[in-house]
């Protein structure tokens, strides 16, 4: 149940991280844990690990020591297999999709009642920048009034992506991704093959939970590669080609978010070799592809491929056309 290697004395058995799990444990040690929490950063980095590790901590059995769980007590495993009966976990349905009010009441509910066998109820709402406004607000009462025996730990993409009157009430704690070198050699360690270890930890984006799901499912990079090959086709494109590209592309929203997250990791490569910054490539197997497009952009050029990226990206949170957007940004790419 901890990354090969790790044992739960050894930083939660979490690959890094470490200055937020030493602050949460000594929450637990000197007895001063928040009523909230609001874990962000990006997807795959290990918000729900650390969310998770956090609740056994805080309701285990037989702690190695305060605030270092066991990992291996009733408590501890029915936490980490998310069917024990104090720790709630509450999502969307589906990534991408609303986090509703009546599951945001539910939980409220929950957390008014004494813990069944431990010290806490505990509530973790994963991914919870996809609340909508009415399932927000309805956990804003909770927040102002926390029962003694409750702790909310939400996680999010970033702070602002939640509502400033639930931010303001969270203990946040802003996780960033790891450096490659470091999830590199971690999967080294599981017995990956050097080139593939490479490769993944930087497509990875130094995300450990990403790079494991690549590293378990081939076909994320197959995908990856596919859309990066379509990028490469639609830059020299013409506009009718580009038009029906954003027909297809604007049919699905989470489709579309995924494709996009794919070509600005790119973009942002091709900027890094542009500006002429150090900073290792993300998609190492892509080099002869992003040094040929740096010596074709400039920099405004670079800078307004990923700005525009990056803005479609946000608009996508919002009620705007799938389409329209599609249309905008590939319209607006130099050729």
């Amino acid at each position: 149940m901890t990354d090969s290697g790790m044992t739960m004395t050894d930083n939660w058995g979490i690959l890094g991280h470490a200055w937020a799990v030493d602050m949460l444990r000594q929450h637990i040690a000197r007895q001063t844990a928040r009523h909230a929490y609001l874990f962000t950063g990006p997807p795959g980095v290990g918000r729900r690990t650390l969310a998770s590790r956090f609740a056994q901590a805080l309701n285990c059995a037989q702690p190695v020591e305060p605030g270092i769980p066991c990992g291996t007590c009733w408590d501890c495993l029915h936490i980490h297999s998310m069917q024990h009966p104090d720790v709630t976990y509450i999502k969307s349905g589906s990534d991408g999709g609303i986090l509703k009010v009546g599951q945001a009441r539910e939980a409220r509910g929950g957390l008014q009642l004494m813990p069944y066998r431990s010290k806490y109820r505990v509530a973790i709402f994963l991914r919870f920048h996809e609340a909508n406004d009415e399932a927000a607000n309805a956990l804003l009462k909770t927040l102002e009034e926390p029962p003694a025996s409750a702790i909310l730990i939400l996680t999010a993409d970033h702070p602002e992506a939640v509502l400033p009157t639930i931010r303001s009430r969270c203990e946040v704690v802003r996780l960033q991704p790891l450096p490659f070198e470091k999830v590199e050699a971690f999967l080294r360690q599981q017995g990956v093959p050097d080139d593939r270890a490479r490769l993944i930890s930087r497509v990875s984006g130094g995300r450990p939970g990403l790079a494991l799901g690549l590293l378990s499912e081939p076909t994320q990079l197959a995908y990856r590669d596919e859309k990066l090959n379509e990028l490469q086709a639609l830059l020299p494109a013409t506009r009718a080609a580009k038009f029906a590209y954003a027909e297809k592309l604007g049919k699905d929203k989470i489709a579309m978010r995924r494709v996009l997250t794919v070509w600005l990791s790119l973009a942002r490569d091709v900027l890094w070799r542009v500006s002429g910054a150090s900073t290792p490539v993300a998609n190492i197997d892509r080099e002869p592809e992003i040094e040929a497009l740096a010596r074709r952009l400039s920099p405004p050029q670079a800078r307004g491929l990923v700005s525009g990226l990056d803005a479609a990206l946000q608009r996508l949170e919002t009620n705007v056309n799938p389409r329209l957007l599609a249309e905008v940004l590939l319209l607006d790419w130099p050729r």
